[in-house]
């Protein structure tokens, strides 16, 4: 009945993934390919970005970066997709739970020989296969456009390892806060303003933490957690960041546990 359950969920979920991976794909594929065009002019371009307002180079993640560097410029890239990432998570998370209750079908799934933690560890098991074959698609393309692309540009493998490989965390992140939050909401509508709004928001809170010098804001958004500028530069995760992702992650997972088994599920009347 579990298999049952994580197939059913993993094939719903099937048409959004090959979706999000094409797209993720093509993405990278169109930054890295201009990476040549951008190095020829890299004097230039440093000397043009100096007199930009800090503002907008920090709105759009540009602040200290080199893209003139291979792993300077796709880190630049990287930004984008991340926020990519970060919405796909959300709109699984967000939606493991509601699509069934929105669309009435929760009670006739409780009324199956399985328990409620066994559901949902099913489902959130066919949403981290999806996330996965994603970030798979994430990780070969990168390399192969990177290697396609990169011309007489060398780059430190470790870098750009870490860099790919902070996206499961990331993605996690979203996934799990997703979840909790539409436990916590009576009933959700419809998942993408919320997704949207969750993926933008913490975007939007990193980039104002920059603006004004708050460091308080890095404790909330793993957009600075995982900050592709710090990775590039330091060959490092910032660990005491990326903590606060995992711990993040696990209370709000012990806590979707919680709030489920105790929630009461609409019926069709």
């Amino acid at each position: 009945m579990r298999a049952n359950i994580f197939w059913q969920e993993f094939k719903m979920q099937l048409r959004s993934v090959i979706t999000w991976s094409l797209s993720m794909a093509a993405l990278i594929f169109v930054f890295v390919s201009l990476f040549s065009s951008f190095a020829k002019d890299a004097a230039l371009l440093n000397e043009m970005m100096a007199n930009f307002p800090e503002a907008l180079l920090t709105a759009f993640g540009l602040n200290n970066v080199n893209l003139a560097t291979l792993l300077g410029y796709f880190g630049f890239l990287f930004l984008f997709v991340q926020i990519c990432l970060a919405i796909q998570a959300a709109t699984y998370g967000f939606g493991l739970v509601s699509i069934e209750e929105r669309e009435w079908t929760a009670d006739f799934l409780l009324t199956k020989p399985v328990s409620r933690t066994q559901i949902l560890t099913s489902k959130l098991l066919a949403a981290l296969s999806s996330l996965l074959i994603t970030d798979a698609v994430v990780w070969i393309s990168s390399f192969v456009f990177i290697t396609m692309f990169k011309g007489d540009s060398t780059y430190e493998p470790r870098a750009l390892l870490l860099l790919l490989l902070s996206i499961v965390v990331f993605q996690l992140f979203f996934l799990a806060v997703g979840l909790v939050i539409s436990l916590l909401v009576k009933r959700i509508r419809s998942v993408t303003p919320y997704a949207m709004g969750l993926g933008f928001g913490m975007y939007v809170l990193s980039v104002f933490g920059d603006m004004l010098g708050e460091s308080v804001l890095e404790l909330i958004t793993p957009f600075k957690h995982f900050n592709p500028n710090y990775i590039v530069q330091n060959e490092a995760w910032d660990t005491p960041l990326v903590l606060i992702s995992v711990v993040v992650i696990v209370i709000s997972l012990v806590g979707s546990y919680v709030l489920y088994t105790r929630r009461n599920i609409p019926a069709v009347v």
